[in-house]
């Protein structure tokens, strides 16, 4: 795979811009498939892009992170609970691109579907919450900042922005990633070929990222309420394709028959496990940030204001 150029650019439309490119490469840049081995052979994946997007990403936070605090005090701009939420889905990113969980969802579909929940439901709104957008823009030379930021202040550009991360839009995209990369024709598909399971992996993590960001980082435009729904929804929807799996008493994902015995699972065994990582934990998640929503509009609490306003230079 060719690497591609990061935008550069302020603003932002500029950092939502460098957000796409270094979210996105990294699970671009690896995949697996099922392997039949009478001792599965796990470790740490140290695919090159996968190592190199990861450390790139950590890189420009930190860089821009220091740039903005030296210029507006420490804690200003972006606060500490931040920086730590963005370290954290980072640290996420790395246990589903980079550590044996990697590998072992090459043996049980059950792991798969840990990595993808950890991408989906653990690192996305860590990141979102972490404002990477707004520090990644500090961490890039003025220069670059200003010939993209005149890019992206295109309005069919910004036009396409608002469309992506308006709540029902980015609730159907992540939804419809779902329950399409779980249909079976096209979860083996995946598992089959490099190309498509990163095709699976980017999608999974760019809806995710357009899903948490209105609840998270948008509440300004979804309100408290519609935060409520919006995540209650999702948590119906998803629990339902966890229960299909859980109860199913056909395998549905039969290419794992040849790894899933390496480590003394039966197929559907492995199928039920899975299903139940996505129904539970997963709806938990859901149900958690609903509740805090709740609690907000109870409250009567302001809606937040989307993260990337900048103190001044």
């Amino acid at each position: 795979m060719q690497a591609t150029t990061p935008p550069t650019g302020s603003g932002p439309r500029a950092r939502r811009a460098c957000a796409a490119w270094l979210l996105l490469a990294a699970p671009l840049a690896s995949a697996h498939v099922p392997e039949a081995a009478a001792t599965p052979t796990l470790g740490w994946s140290l695919e090159p892009w996968v190592l190199a997007c990861l450390g790139a990403s950590l890189l420009l936070y930190l860089a821009g992170l220091l740039r903005l605090w030296r210029k507006a005090g420490a804690g200003r701009g972006v606060g500490m609970r931040r920086a730590a939420s963005f370290g954290a889905g980072w640290l996420a990113l790395v246990l589903a691109l980079a550590s044996p969980l990697d590998a072992l969802g090459g043996y049980l579909f059950s792991a798969h579907m840990v990595q993808h929940e950890v991408l989906m439901i653990l690192a996305a709104p860590l990141l979102v919450i972490g404002r990477p957008l707004a520090v990644w823009t500090w961490a890039l030379p003025a220069p670059w900042r200003m010939r993209t930021t005149r890019l992206v202040r295109q309005p069919a550009l910004a036009a396409a922005w608002e469309v992506l991360t308006c709540a029902p839009v980015a609730w159907a995209l992540h939804g419809l990633a779902l329950w399409a990369w779980h249909l079976p024709l096209f979860f083996e598909a995946a598992l089959r070929s490099q190309a498509v399971h990163s095709l699976q992996h980017a999608s999974f993590l760019a809806t995710a990222l357009l899903f948490w960001w209105p609840p998270l980082a948008g509440a300004s435009r979804a309100g408290h309420g519609g935060s409520m729904l919006y995540l209650f929804t999702t948590m119906v929807h998803t629990g339902a394709l966890g229960a299909l799996l859980t109860f199913s008493t056909v395998p549905w994902y039969p290419a794992y028959g040849t790894a899933t015995p390496a480590l003394g699972f039966d197929l559907l065994e492995d199928q039920r496990l899975g299903g139940l990582i996505m129904w539970v934990p997963a709806g938990l998640a859901y149900l958690v940030v609903a509740l805090v929503a709740a609690a907000r509009l109870l409250q009567g609490g302001p809606a937040r204001t989307a993260p990337g306003a900048m103190p001044p230079r």
